[in-house]
């Protein structure tokens, strides 16, 4: 399954900061994941949450939506900006044993933190799906907090003149602790969450 591409995948139009990032230091240090390996490997038009900046940083690392990509120089343009909303594909997983799901998301809200998620997919995650409701990977690393699910476009209730007319709610797993990949919208943050244990 393809990252969402097209301009659905754009919830809201401000705000916007751009960022170049290159994909790797030197081409031998990954500074964006997850990406290729289990997951689709990026190409133009395809609009993944990801994370920026070395593994060894998290769960403190910047988060963005990719907007272009180019093959040739390996540089993707990020959005960074903090409180954008794109539409995207969450996995309704909570937690892990191991790499093997555990536990699950079984009725989503507005508000509810998701991550940026590098689990195995073989596992775990579904091809081209980057984010989770899991704040660890596998069983103990802690994984970069990307937003909250928030409302998209058509999830809000019908609004008088010129309003929204549509009112679906937000996408729910369909079976009970049962991996899915829902889509939903989120509302991106850049303050990394205070997911790590302080103690």
């Amino acid at each position: 399954m393809p990252f969402y591409s097209g301009s659905s995948y754009e919830q809201s139009s401000e705000p916007l900061v751009t960022r170049k990032v290159h994909m790797a230091d030197d081409d031998t240090t990954a500074l964006v994941w997850p990406e290729s390996g289990n997951w689709d490997t990026l190409a133009d038009g395809d609009h993944p949450v990801l994370a920026i900046g070395r593994k060894a940083n998290r769960p403190q690392n910047i988060t963005g939506t990719v907007i272009t990509y180019d093959s040739a120089t390996d540089i993707a343009t990020f959005n960074v900006a903090d409180k954008h909303i794109v539409r995207a594909y969450v996995a309704n997983i909570l937690t892990y044993d191991g790499q093997a799901a555990a536990t699950w998301q079984n009725t989503v809200y507005p508000g509810d933190p998701v991550y940026v998620d590098d689990s195995n997919p073989i596992f775990a995650l579904s091809t081209g799906c980057t984010l989770s409701f899991s704040p660890l990977s596998g069983a103990t690393t802690n994984n970069p907090l990307a937003g909250y699910v928030w409302w998209c476009q058509d999830e809000f209730d019908d609004q008088g003149v010129a309003g929204p007319n549509t009112s679906q709610g937000i996408n729910q797993p369909a079976d009970t602790d049962t991996s899915e990949m829902l889509t939903l919208c989120v509302m991106l943050v850049n303050d990394h969450g205070w997911n790590t244990d302080w103690t």
